[in-house]
């Protein structure tokens, strides 16, 4: 297993480029959604806790509320996770070869979680639409639970064309291997993960 990073998104073809840069303003602007998420049920949790201490009255719907929010911080930011190569994945077959056949195998492993995201985003559709239509709620409030399960496969088809857009990527590199890497996840050995945290600690010592 070995870190990852996204290849440089500075330059390639210009549809993916295109695709690559719209794409990553949805990603960050869902991440942060997920961040502000979470900072939002911290808080929650210290006023549940001191309500509870200090004034024995608990924060009524805390369990409906991080029951709802649980999609927001679990979802929304999986494709910015996938941009960045953040996920755990075995690379061992990967590293064992090079050229176009290091592509053809990238791509071929790509297309599998392509195909499953697909079918989440159909499935988890289904969930919203009868929780939608059913009038699903919460136990305690009775919230209504289908803004939180819509995320879901909004967050996959995110998800899904971030894989697509990588599909593509590797696709051109098994067509041409010796062109520059572009809008895929590289593997960094820990020589060249060494070489980035100089790089980045430099940079900072340089702007401060």
């Amino acid at each position: 297993m070995q870190m990852h990073n996204q290849a440089p998104p500075t330059s390639g073809p210009p549809g993916l480029f295109w695709a690559n840069k719209w794409l990553t303003k949805v990603e960050d602007l869902f991440a942060l959604a997920a961040a502000f998420c979470i900072f939002f049920l911290m808080f929650l949790g210290i006023g549940q806790v001191l309500g509870r201490q200090l004034f024995n009255t608990p924060f009524m719907g805390y369990i409906d509320l991080v029951e709802l929010s649980m999609a927001t911080f679990a979802f929304l930011a999986v494709s910015y996770c996938q941009r960045l190569g953040g996920h755990v994945r075995m690379d061992l077959f990967v590293r064992m070869v090079n050229g176009r056949a290091r592509w053809v195998l990238e791509f071929v492993t790509t297309i599998a979680p392509l195909i499953l995201v697909g079918l989440l985003i159909y499935f988890s559709w289904g969930h919203f639409m009868r929780a939608y239509e059913s009038g699903d709620s919460t136990i305690d409030l009775q919230y209504p639970v289908w803004p939180s399960k819509i995320l879901v496969p909004i967050a996959f088809v995110v998800l899904f064309l971030r894989l697509l857009i990588e599909t593509i990527g590797y696709w051109r590199l098994v067509l041409n291997p010796d062109s520059e890497p572009f809008a895929v996840p590289l593997i960094l050995t820990e020589e060249d993960l060494a070489k980035k945290e100089i790089e980045d600690s430099k940079g900072s010592t340089d702007r401060g």
